[in-house]
């Protein structure tokens, strides 16, 4: 009964890091998403580029870090 009790806290610590691993792994993954758009207006021919675009990717980019 005991080994049980002790297998359900373990496992419930695990769940939580995993949890916490996944939030990283997003939050990550939206800065990549980001930084790719920043990166994607930037090798656009200047002619082609959206000035007000860029600059608003970017300082959202400055708020998140």
């Amino acid at each position: 009964m005991i080994e049980r009790v002790r297998e359900a806290v373990q496992l419930r610590r695990r769940v939580a890091r995993l949890e916490a691993e996944v939030q990283e792994c997003r939050a990550l993954n939206i800065r990549l998403a980001e930084l790719t758009d920043i990166v994607t207006e930037l090798l656009l021919p200047v002619a082609a580029r959206d000035e007000e675009k860029l600059a608003a990717l970017l300082e959202k980019y400055r708020q998140s870090v």
